[in-house]
């Protein structure tokens, strides 16, 4: 399954993450590709696949709703058609960064996420506070058809300022997993994504 990511098209997005740290762009994939994996997203959660997503790590994680309201189910290579195309072109990407950054970006992993209408994520950050690996965050948004009245967006501080990104089929959000404070508003229908980390040789335990 082709998804017609070009090098120079996967360098400027490079670029432009090391100018900001923050990257949004549309029509990271082919629609058909999106409309597939948001199927295939539905699908699984019908099947009772996705399981109530938690917080925290180890004997510390717990499943906190008022915290955080989606469903999860991590991908693995094998899985399906068009969850292998999206990790093959999430890691052409991860190959992109390294030439044009030096991450040294080891590998990805990323997962559905299922949020029902009035779900939400507060405010946090994407890296745990013992482990230094994940380095980029990346999500991947799957809701044709989206509108700013449909609530859901995800609200970024970068900087101490307020970024509020409409959560659009095709839509990819890339950045900087220890830096950007950000949450998940509530929306008014069911909101779909694939959310994911590309992960460097971490430090250990610390």
């Amino acid at each position: 399954m082709n998804t017609s990511l070009s090098d120079d098209w996967l360098e400027c997005l490079a670029d432009e993450l090391a100018a900001g740290g923050l990257v949004i762009r549309d029509d990271f994939l082919p629609p058909a590709l999106i409309d597939l994996l948001a199927g295939e997203c539905r699908l699984r959660q019908a099947q009772g696949l996705l399981a109530p997503a938690a917080i925290g790590r180890g004997g510390a994680q717990a499943v906190r709703q008022a915290v955080r309201g989606d469903a999860i189910q991590w991908l693995e290579p094998g899985q399906s058609a068009c969850t292998d195309a999206y990790l093959s072109a999430m890691d052409r990407l991860r190959l992109a960064l390294n030439r044009s950054l030096f991450l040294g970006l080891e590998d990805y992993e990323s997962h559905f996420a299922f949020y029902p209408a009035g779900a939400f994520y507060q405010r946090h950050l994407d890296r745990f506070r013992d482990d230094d690996r994940r380095t980029l965050s990346a999500v991947l948004y799957l809701n044709r058809d989206w509108l700013a009245e449909d609530g859901g967006a995800l609200r970024g501080y970068p900087g101490g300022q307020v970024l509020d990104v409409v959560p659009l089929a095709g839509r990819l959000v890339l950045f900087r997993s220890a830096e950007l404070l950000h949450e998940v508003l509530p929306a008014r229908r069911e909101r779909l994504s694939l959310t994911g980390w590309f992960r460097r040789r971490g430090r250990g335990v610390f």
